[in-house]
Order: C-alpha cells, then structure tokens, then sequence
C-alpha cells in the first residue's frame, strides 16, 4: 500500500485535471457569478501539484495508518471536477467537497497524532479545500 497510494494520487490528479478539459469548452462556467475572492485561473494550475506532491509524500509515510480514509478522499478529489465542470452541478460538488473536508480533517486527526511535520505538510491541503468550498458555495448562492 505504501506504494500505491502515492500512484492514486497521480491518478486523481490526471481524473481530475481531465475534467478541468470542460471548462474552456463550454460558456458555462466563464458565465458563472463568482466570488470576489475567486483566483485567477493560473493560481489552481500552481497549487494544485504542489498540493498533489504533498499528499502523495505524506500517503507514502503514512499509508499504514490512514490508507482507508486517504483512499476514500482520493475518489472524493478526483469526483468533484468531473461533477461541478462536466455535469454542472455545483450543489453536488459542494455536498462533494464537504465530505472531502471531513475525511481529511479525519486524515489530519491521524497525522497529528503520529508526526507533526507530517500534519504541517498536509494541512494546506485542507486548508485550500476549505478555500475551494467556500468558493464553490458562493457559486450556488450567487447563480
């Protein structure tokens, strides 16, 4: 497991980024209200692998401990682009994206436990998460 779940990782990024395909082909999300706070696009393209080389380290020190849950957020991450971008639905995306926080707050829980570098390394996850929640939830109350 201590190898594969950093493959999973690299898996969901491509699953997810494939998505991410939809977003130029259609007018849908260009046409959205966003929050004022919503990032130029260029900002997910840098923090997203950064945050995907993380998880992928810290699945790797940890598989053991958080294999389950690490796996259960892995299909949770790599569902959310494909159900926000491809079907359109941002309020499954953030039912989605709230069941990701929870299991990585379970994830963190574990890690702090276990190696504070660790939890250090794998809280900007959640934090961005977070982050990406609150922009996700300012789409479905501002459309």
């Amino acid at each position: 497991m201590k190898y594969i779940l950093p493959l999973l990782v690299i898996l969901t990024s491509v699953i997810g980024s494939l998505a991410n395909v939809y977003i130029n082909s259609d007018d849908w999300y260009p046409s959205l209200i966003k929050s004022p706070l919503n990032p130029p696009s260029f900002v997910f393209g840098i923090v997203w692998p950064i945050l995907y080389a993380t998880m992928a380290f810290v699945s790797f020190r940890m598989a053991d401990k958080i294999s389950g849950l690490f796996i259960a957020q892995l299909l949770a991450n790599a569902a959310w682009s494909w159900i926000f971008f491809y079907f359109h639905a941002p309020v499954i995306a953030l039912v989605d994206i709230s069941i990701l926080i929870l299991l990585n707050q379970k994830i963190l829980k574990i890690l702090r436990g276990e190696s504070t570098v660790l939890y250090y390394l794998y809280l900007p996850y959640l934090i961005w998460l977070s982050f990406a929640a609150f922009l996700n939830a300012s789409i479905v109350f501002l459309n």
